[in-house]
């Protein structure tokens, strides 16, 4: 007994030393992963602040274009620029930010950008003339252009697989929320302070998120090593150059020109097409592209950008359409047809939030995208039934719909387009994504602008076909003519009469005929979007969607 006790006494020492070690032990690694989830979560909040902020004045400035137009003394088509200049510059960028940072790095772009935009929006701020103001939108369109591709990659590496969904969806809620408030943020900060103040609002949160993104972002160690091996595609930057560029300038401006009626359009047309196929061919042969078209072989990703395609025309197009329908056939002022599209960011926010939720638990999302597209069909069409008698609270229906169903889509889109591609790739695919969705919001608003036109005048010919003298005599007696005048006022009642009543007539037929135009835009966008309903039966499962058991 007393050789057993001193043994007995260590076997109860080691024990407890153990046990104490693997608490420690234990204590330490649930240190770490709650360390390594308050980093995530800031680093999500440091990428999303920055695209927020470049997605944000797309849309910021355009209800205060009047205003700029006063200060500048410019006319109605040279105020555009300020808005044409932001995007070709940004179009031209962003499918270049996957090669930049395979080369510079992803958190040193990603910090140079927001601090030159930030830069860029103090000058805009400033500015006082339109051709400085043009040329700092250029500056701050070519900075903010990596800030969505660069935000997009960095969160699909700092999150884990089974997380992609969600970590998509709350990224989404800026990107989603920001062009719908736009609108409205930016009315009210004309009314109320200066058009000035919507770019001097850039400061100090671009600000906070070069803070964040320099204090917690890290680059991968595969993308270090990238960065010694990449030789200089200089071919592939002029064709994209040309490309782009003449593309957005053609989209953007060939309308108020008459399209191929110009010859400036057919040239810049016959350049970009040529410098497109020359970008297709040196792409596909250099070891190194600019723009890694070898992505669009994968056909999960090839399916998810040509269903964002559709989306962003249908998003952008009614982005346009609707504050247009509110004020040119409601009579709304620019501040209430911004309160009348700013409740489908709430709607758009639960879409997303749900999908990260049940992304979280997962559950296979793809059925989502079918419900998605189903969502803004019948929101579009409920739109194609909109009259002139319609109050605000009757359009609330459909606008919500509409934000709901897309809510649900981007995430999905997103998340799925970038889980199917290896890591080593994801800078390159989301460049490429991101230029294709862009390119496709750009289409969508030179689509839906130039189908406005054209359907109004088809539309007031054909009125105007079926409207008579008679109609206008009509009038002239019963609107116009007070019986039991003086014949000399009787007749200066019946001539000025007649020609009020030709005007009444005409604005009627006018006011029909862009409200028919709206109708014919409405439905043919909901039938493009019904087709991409059955879309998700072609997606696979995947793993940065459902997590690992997923196949």
């Amino acid at each position: 007994m007393k050789r057993f006790r001193p043994a007995a006494a260590r076997s109860v020492r080691d024990f407890s030393r153990a046990a104490l070690k693997m608490s420690a032990t234990a204590s330490q690694n649930l240190s770490q992963q709650e360390r390594s989830s308050a980093r995530k979560w800031l680093v999500a909040l440091a990428v999303m602040l920055g695209a927020t902020l470049e997605v944000l004045d797309t849309t910021i400035v355009n209800v205060a274009l009047p205003y700029m137009q006063g200060s500048f003394a410019a006319s109605r088509d040279e105020i555009t620029w300020v808005l044409t200049s932001y995007l070709v510059s940004n179009g031209i960028m962003i499918p270049m930010t996957g090669w930049i940072s395979s080369r510079f790095g992803r958190k040193r772009y990603f910090l140079i950008s927001v601090a030159v935009f930030v830069l860029a929006s103090g000058l805009c701020g400033a500015a006082q003339s339109l051709g400085e103001m043009v040329v700092f939108r250029l500056l701050q369109g070519a900075a903010g252009a990596a800030m969505i591709p660069s935000s997009q990659a960095i969160l699909m590496e700092t999150f884990p697989p089974a997380e992609h969904g969600m970590a998509m969806a709350v990224w989404g809620v800026g990107l989603m929320v920001a062009p719908i408030m736009g609108p409205t943020l930016g009315g009210w900060i004309t009314v109320n302070w200066s058009w000035r103040w919507n770019f001097y609002v850039n400061l100090p949160t671009g600000l906070l998120a070069a803070l964040m993104a320099y204090l917690f972002v890290e680059d991968p160690p595969y993308l270090r090593r990238q960065a010694s091996r990449l030789q200089t595609d200089y071919f592939g930057i002029i064709f994209l150059v040309l490309w782009l560029g003449l593309l957005q300038i053609v989209l953007d401006r060939g309308q108020r020109s008459d399209w191929f009626d110009a010859s400036w359009v057919c040239w810049f047309a016959v350049i970009s097409g040529a410098a497109m196929v020359l970008l297709i061919i040196q792409e596909l042969r250099f070891p190194n592209p600019i723009l890694d078209l070898r992505i669009m072989a994968v056909p999960v990703f090839a399916v998810a950008v040509a269903l964002a395609v559709a989306l962003y025309i249908s998003l952008f197009g009614i982005n346009l359409l609707n504050p247009l329908y509110t004020q040119e056939l409601m009579g709304y002022d620019a501040w209430a047809a911004g309160r009348t599209v700013a409740p489908r960011g709430i709607t758009a926010m639960m879409g997303l939030l749900i999908t990260a939720q049940l992304s979280r638990r997962g559950f296979d999302t793809r059925p989502l995208l079918g419900i998605g597209f189903l969502c803004i069909t019948l929101a579009t069409w409920r739109m194609s039934q909109w009259n002139l008698d319609l109050s605000m609270g009757a359009m609330l229906g459909a606008i919500l719909l509409y934000g709901f169903g897309s809510g649900m889509l981007f995430p999905v889109l997103s998340a799925t387009s970038l889980s199917c591609v290896p890591r080593e790739r994801m800078g390159y695919a989301a460049s490429l994504y991101n230029m294709v969705r862009n390119t496709g919001a750009a289409v969508g608003v030179s689509m839906v602008s130039n189908l406005l036109q054209s359907l109004e005048q088809v539309h007031q010919s054909y009125l105007v076909a079926h409207v008579s003298a008679i109609d206008a005599w009509r009038l002239t007696h019963q609107g116009f003519y007070a019986p039991g005048s003086p014949l000399f006022d009787i007749t200066r009642q019946l001539t000025t009469g007649q020609k009020q009543a030709l005007g009444l007539v005409y604005n009627t037929v006018q006011t029909q005929a862009s409200l028919l135009a709206y109708t014919d835009i409405y439905r043919l966008l909901a039938a493009m979007t019904l087709v991409c309903i059955p879309g998700f039966l072609i997606l696979k499962r995947t793993v940065g969607m459902t997590g690992p058991g997923a196949h």
